[in-house]
């Protein structure tokens, strides 16, 4: 049950909430068994009518409280003249106290429901937010070990089978117990040597559904395995549709998907089979259960006083009313069995340890005055060294460039100043304060970075402008096209600001997109810029106008710029050249031009003069 622990925690917070559908579900049960119990006092009546007197039909039962429940209905005979007018009169109350039972009984079932199910939505609603909100908060560094289409399964396909067969079968770990407990205490009252019987056949029917309950859990984990790699598989092919066609793949992509989805069918087959199981398997084992007791209590009754027919059918009816609950009981834990893979692949992003720890009570970066610093500063991911004894300052104002060949370390360092990373070791200094002291809100507030892909979300012009600012007007959003060379082309829309620009920006051309990153970037305006090979997958038409505007956005800021294309960053006040993870060379593009090394063949390589 540990791996529900989640899920009883939430319930700890509406325990009102509970204790109601628990009072509920009592009552109901309550008023079930008293329909049924009325069975006996009318067998009684019809059966034993010929009997004269009130005495014999109340004198033949063994047992104290049966006795007491009878007494009070035939106490209504005797006042009666006539035998048949005052038997009538009693088979009236009988009648009407059922009614009014299952009437009972149904109104607790119903409000019990009432209560429940808002319930077990919130739940559901809050398991999925907490996991959609973890995402957000893991570094940067989880995504890429984790392939995407697993983390949308786990996200919709898990927490689909989460709400069905966890929280969706909550009420059977309430109700169906109680069911069971309540009848099976109506029974001991009736007859304790019949349901000492009943007890010890229960944990011989218990064992064989937990065999096919684990079987379950086994198949159900296979499942979900498969799924998400269908789900990775769906994404690639959706986001490379253009090579897949350009190079004639789709045989390979289907052979692959296929192959994936037919061990999909298999899991889900072999789960489905043991799930339906469980269910006639219960229903069988409670009618070998049921016939032991038609035997074993059928031989009371023949040997006389120890129990009587109709306490006996009574006693049969009760029976019945615990076998649907325990079929129920069965087929939920079936279903948490099959859940538990489910939750467990949820719970694992959950428990993830989140190595950028925001610290919320640390000091606010209202305004970025003197220097960004890096000393001393190494960063190792999964063992792995990235980068090795970074020393490095960037004052207010100036443009400090990173160039190096691809996996020189780049990229990561430039990442620890929004802290996407945390350094492995030596400090990241921002004005002089170590950068973990400060909130990572307001750390971020004072950066703005354009990335060498676009990321633009389904949503119209504006509001993607918008999102550096979301309290901006129409006439700054305007003013920040016009910094990025972009009012031009939104202007030419059909509907300007409002065109809905397609999935990740698929309705405008590249150059488009970029500088509608930029005019964000612009309209947020930081005093930090983060450049990520801004212009590197431009055509030169585009990188002309993306690369003003660039410009225009890095007047007067702090800029940390990471450039192939070394024309971009000639005029950079310090060029930094990284090779494996360490500084090989720094200066201006004239003084490492004169030095002859890395950087001096780099440039040769591009021919740039």
């Amino acid at each position: 049950m540990k791996k529900y622990g989640r899920v009883f925690q939430y319930l700890k917070d509406y325990k009102g909430q509970v204790l109601i559908y628990f009072l509920f579900i009592v009552l109901s049960i309550a008023f079930s068994i008293i329909s049924l119990g009325m069975l006996m006092p009318f067998l009684d009546l019809i059966f034993k009518g010929e009997q004269s007197g009130t005495g014999s039909l109340i004198s033949a039962t063994s047992n104290p409280l049966v006795k007491v429940f009878k007494n009070f209905l035939f106490q209504q005979i005797s006042k009666g003249e006539d035998g048949i007018e005052s038997k009538t009169k009693a088979l009236g109350i009988i009648c009407g106290l059922i009614i009014v039972s299952i009437f009972f009984k149904n109104l607790f079932l119903y409000l019990s429901n009432y209560i429940l199910n808002p319930l077990k939505n919130k739940i559901v609603n809050r398991l999925r937010s907490e996991l959609y909100n973890k995402i957000l908060q893991l570094p940067i560094g989880f995504f890429t070990e984790k392939r995407k289409g697993d983390l949308i399964s786990r996200i919709t396909n898990d927490m689909g089978e989460v709400e069905s067969s966890v929280v969706g079968t909550l009420e059977g770990w309430i109700r169906d117990p109680l069911t069971i407990i309540i009848n099976l205490s109506a029974l001991f009252i009736l007859s304790p040597q019949l349901t000492f019987f009943v007890l010890l056949l229960i944990p011989f029917v218990g064992t064989f559904i937990g065999r096919i309950s684990r079987s379950l859990k086994r198949h159900s984990s296979e499942a979900a395995l498969h799924y998400a790699d269908s789900v990775s598989v769906l994404d690639e092919t959706l986001l490379g549709l253009r090579v897949i066609k350009a190079f004639n793949i789709e045989p390979l992509l289907r052979k692959k998907f296929f192959s994936i989805d037919k061990k999909l069918l298999e899991a889900k087959n072999k789960m489905i089979t043991r799930r339906d199981l469980a269910s006639p398997m219960s229903e069988f084992l409670g009618v070998m259960v049921f016939c032991g007791i038609l035997y074993f209590g059928g031989s009371l009754v023949l040997k006389g006083r120890i129990m009587e027919a109709s306490a006996f059918i009574t006693y049969l009816a009760l029976f019945y009313n615990i076998i649907n609950p325990a079929k129920s009981l069965s087929t939920s834990f079936s279903n948490m069995q099959k859940g538990t893979a489910a939750i467990g692949r949820i719970e694992e992003v959950l428990l993830t340890k989140n190595t950028v720890d925001d610290n919320i009570n640390g000091k606010r970066l209202e305004i970025f005055q003197h220097s960004i610093e890096l000393r001393n500063v190494s960063f190792a991911y999964d063992g792995v060294s990235v980068l090795e004894n970074i020393n490095l300052k960037i004052e207010k104002g100036k443009t400090v460039a990173l160039v190096g060949s691809s996996g020189a370390g780049k990229s990561t360092l430039a990442d620890l100043v929004p802290r996407f990373h945390d350094v492995t070791s030596g400090e990241l200094l921002v004005d002089g304060v170590n950068i973990k002291e400060y909130s990572l809100e307001s750390v971020r507030d004072q950066i703005s970075i354009v990335t060498q892909e676009p990321i633009l979300f389904n949503d119209t012009i504006a509001a993607n402008i918008q999102l550096g600012k979301q309290s901006a007007k129409l006439e700054e959003i305007e003013a920040a096209a016009k910094v990025a060379n972009a009012y031009q082309f939104i202007t030419k829309k059909e509907r300007g600001f409002d065109t809905n620009i397609g999935d990740r920006g698929s309705k405008l051309s590249g150059g488009e997109r970029q500088r509608l990153t930029i005019a964000r970037a612009v309209l947020k305006n930081p005093p930090i810029l983060i450049l990520d090979e801004a212009t590197s997958a431009l055509d030169t038409e585009s990188e002309r106008l993306v690369q003003d505007a660039i410009n225009n956005m890095m007047q007067n800021r702090t800029s940390i710029v990471i450039a192939h294309r070394l024309s971009t960053i000639r005029h950079a006040d310090e060029i930094i050249v990284l090779q494996k993870g360490r500084i090989v060379e720094r200066g201006t593009h004239q003084e490492l031009l004169e030095k002859g090394g890395y950087y001096y063949r780099l440039v040769q390589m591009q021919e740039v003069k």
